[in-house]
């Protein structure tokens, strides 16, 4: 099978399709401001984040180089997102994070080279339940992190997620994202 075969709509699933889409629609730059809650004390942590998502076609060389990070075939991954980020403190100011993960899709699966918490590779569970939304499921080291990502128009997004250990929650993050730049 040739590539711009293999490549072509036609042969997506639906899931892959809207995934496709959701990264071409999240491409850009974003101010993300958020609030983590800890449980069940209800500490909170304001962050800011500036955060460049690229939308990675099938077959480029950061889809390839995830493939084989899952030891999976180089062209499994039908569409991806590169991210790349810069957080701080909302109160202090005080450089938070940096740093960057791909994500790959194929099927229902979302393939990162990183998780939340750890820096080895991870996969995630995804669906739609309606085109501008989208739900992952990851789990890890006892952990799972639940997300919800939702487009509102072209010019925002919303996000929330919510992280548990042994059963019980323990953080959640509730986030809205601004596009910038544009």
């Amino acid at each position: 099978m040739t590539k711009g075969i293999q490549n072509s709509p036609a042969t997506f699933t639906t899931e892959e399709s809207l995934v496709a889409k959701f990264f071409r629609s999240s491409a850009g730059n974003w101010l993300s401001e958020r609030r983590y809650y800890t449980l069940p004390h209800g500490d909170t942590q304001e962050v800011v984040s500036e955060i460049e998502v690229k939308f990675l076609e099938a077959g480029c060389v950061e889809l390839q180089q995830l493939a084989r990070l899952h030891e999976l075939d180089e062209l499994a991954l039908v569409c991806g997102s590169e991210v790349h980020w810069e957080s701080r403190d909302s109160v202090t100011g005080k450089k938070a994070s940096k740093g960057s993960t791909l994500f790959g899709a194929s099927g229902n699966i979302l393939y990162r080279d990183r998780g939340f918490a750890t820096s080895k590779p991870v996969t995630a569970i995804y669906h739609f339940p309606n085109p501008e939304t989208m739900c992952l499921k990851t789990e890890y080291q006892n952990s799972v992190f639940e997300e919800e990502i939702k487009l509102v128009g072209d010019k925002y997004r919303t996000r929330q997620t919510i992280i548990s250990r042994a059963g019980e929650q323990v953080t959640i993050g509730q986030y809205l994202e601004k596009r910038i730049g544009v």
